[in-house]
């Protein structure tokens, strides 16, 4: 599994997350030395504090760009969230479809039940104004 981070596609990577990484520690250092100079204010400052953060920021990324890879040499799909994960469970039991996932709900989503205009004439009347609408722009095209 090393050898994958030794193709020249990683290579190239990780010589980019090294060079950001360096840089986000020079433009800190130079921030905090522009913050403490006569013309230096505390936007300066602010800087400095916030460019680690940047950089510390492309080191997260790096290690995740380096796990999916690895995941996804084992073949499997690294959860996003717990969320996902619960998702994936009961569609386990459920007969697969093959590669794509199957979807938990619909892409879109049933019709809002109609108003009576007696509950809410002002909401009665922008729907009619939407369907209206939705009937012209059904005409032009």
């Amino acid at each position: 599994m090393l050898r994958s981070l030794m193709t020249p596609r990683w290579l190239l990577l990780h010589a980019l997350f090294i060079v950001a990484t360096i840089a986000t520690g020079f433009l800190a250092v130079w921030q905090w030395d522009r913050a403490h100079e006569a013309g230096g204010s505390f936007q300066n400052l602010g800087y400095a504090l916030q460019w680690p953060l940047f950089g510390a920021f492309t080191i997260f990324l790096w290690i995740k760009m380096i796990r999916m890879d690895f995941a996804q040499q084992r073949g499997e799909a690294e959860p996003a969230s717990s969320v996902e994960s619960e998702e994936e469970e009961d569609t386990a039991t459920a007969p697969s479809e093959g590669p794509e996932r199957r979807r938990s709900r619909p892409l879109v989503p049933p019709p809002a039940p109609p108003v009576d205009p007696d509950e809410d004439p002002e909401l009665a009347e922008y729907n009619r104004y939407l369907a209206g609408l939705d009937q012209s722009d059904q005409r032009t095209s």
